[in-house]
């Protein structure tokens, strides 16, 4: 305890919550799919994105921390209430998108469980397991069961952790016994060059995706104020979660490159392929199965550890009389109702997509593209925030400053500004090197995405009406 009386959170605590945060083995496959230029896209993303959004959200965390709220607060106090509601629903609306990615993640392991790899490549049995899986976890959302934490708790150590390590160990065994690497060898359809070729914006398409992975870390930013030092110590800590994060993104990536082709790699199932391929290598493959349990375990606690959380912070808006009363409405056990069983709908009607799409890593992508666009614009309207409160309302206290004045906070914003703007472009532009068949109508699906849910909050707000606007006793 610090002599406040205030708990004082030290530089690794902070950041190793910013890696459990932001490391998810589901992005693996796509990465290694880049071959050894993964090493570009993940230098980019570290350097544009994380230590941009980390330093920057912890300002604004530092500048609002007692009034809570998140991005809501902040971007509120910047632009007014439409813009702060359409801040906190994008950050809402883009984990209900999320959601059939990582179930899809889930139902490719469960595949190997089942001992049945094909089923991974069936968009029908990927719908149904993603149906399955959502709404048994709102279910149990909504009878108030700590079961979520529970599966929480362990998905991430078991099925995050321990793969994640055992992956990066075989790989690097592989390569030490004289195996073939293969995103050294040009001819099986990798990449054995550092930076990407580049044709055209679709030949770095990934690169949106790939953002995606790194996203989020605004939530723990807030803690900032709980350092003893956050001058110094915040950006120590982003830093070396940033380190930390590059390291087991790239090793892992690696692992699946160096024993899967990129032509072959299935951005659901690549994760699995390399464990099969590595397993059976070292005469243990009687553990696939097992791991593709632990794999599906991981996804799927992760799914249940975000189910109630978004949702909450967007009920948290009815006090402000941001969205109508009957989305407001809670059950016996203080649990959001309408906007869980919105979420399990709009969840459903996405899962459609591995129904109708013949390829389930191009249905897994198109979701992943208009994920990263929406979460995009919410990063865009944090920076912006940032830069007119620093310049509008310099006395505001701060418990944590970007360093350099008002020009060093423009340019840390302005590089996040850059990095974000040419990810939302290049998200419009379907990967070279996926069957995405109709270019055209996958543009159209991520463009429908991104003009239907920022859409969707402004017609809200132009409702919005006094009487929305919760009084004491309904709080």
């Amino acid at each position: 305890m610090s002599k406040s009386g205030k708990k004082s959170m030290s530089v690794f605590t902070l950041s190793m919550m910013t890696v459990a945060a932001v490391v998810s083995l589901r992005g693996l496959p796509m990465m290694a799919k880049e071959g050894l230029s993964m090493i570009f896209y993940i230098l980019f993303a570290s350097v544009m994105f994380l230590i941009p959004a980390s330093l920057v959200a912890a300002e604004l965390g530092g500048a609002f921390g007692k009034q809570g709220g998140g991005v809501y607060t902040w971007i509120k106090a910047a632009f007014g209430s439409r813009w702060g509601f359409t801040a906190i629903w994008l950050q809402w609306i883009q984990n209900v998108v999320w959601y059939p990615t990582v179930l899809a993640f889930a139902a490719s392991a469960l595949a190997y469980l089942f001992m049945d790899p094909e089923l991974a490549n069936s968009g029908v049995y990927t719908g149904i397991v993603i149906l399955a899986c959502y709404w048994s976890a709102t279910l149990l959302t909504l009878a108030g069961s700590d079961v979520a934490s529970r599966v929480t708790k362990y998905g991430v150590l078991l099925g995050t952790v321990l793969p994640g390590i055992l992956i990066i160990l075989l790989g690097l065994l592989w390569v030490d016994q004289g195996n073939p690497v293969m995103f050294l060898d040009a001819g099986t359809g990798s990449h054995a060059r550092l930076f990407p070729h580049l044709t055209g914006l679709g030949s770095v398409a990934f690169l949106a995706g790939i953002i995606l992975l790194f996203a989020g870390v605004e939530v723990h930013a807030v803690h900032a104020n709980e350092l003893e030092n956050p001058s110094t110590q915040f950006p120590r800590s982003m830093f070396l979660a940033a380190a930390i994060i590059f390291t087991l993104f790239t090793l892992g990536s690696m692992a699946v490159a160096a024993v899967i082709p990129a032509k072959e790699i299935s951005l659901t199932a690549g994760l699995m392929q390399a464990f099969q391929q590595l397993l059976n290598k070292f005469h243990i493959g009687f553990l696939t199965p097992i791991i593709g349990l632990l794999v599906a375990f991981g996804a799927i606690g992760g799914v249940m550890s975000w189910v109630g959380g978004p949702s909450r912070g967007l009920l948290e808006t009815a006090k402000q009389g941001e969205i109508p009363p009957f989305m407001a409405k809670v059950n016996k056990n203080g649990v959001q109702v309408t906007i869980l069983m919105i979420q399990a709908v709009i969840v459903s009607l996405l899962a459609m997509l591995y129904f109708i799409m013949k390829n389930v890593s191009v249905a897994f992508f198109v979701l992943s593209a208009m994920t990263v666009t929406l979460y995009l614009v919410m990063y865009i309207l944090m920076y912006a925030a940032a830069i007119k409160l620093r310049i509008e309302r310099p006395d505001l206290p701060r418990t944590y400053k970007v360093p350099g004045g008002v020009g060093g906070l423009c340019a840390v914003a302005g590089i996040g500004l850059l990095g974000v703007c040419f990810s939302l472009l290049v998200g419009f532009f379907p990967p070279s090197n996926l069957p995405v068949g109709n270019p055209a109508l996958y543009v159209g699906l991520v463009a429908a995405g991104l003009v239907v849910f920022v859409g969707l909050p402004m017609i809200i707000h132009a409702c919005k009406k006094p009487e929305w606007k919760q009084s004491e006793t309904d709080q």
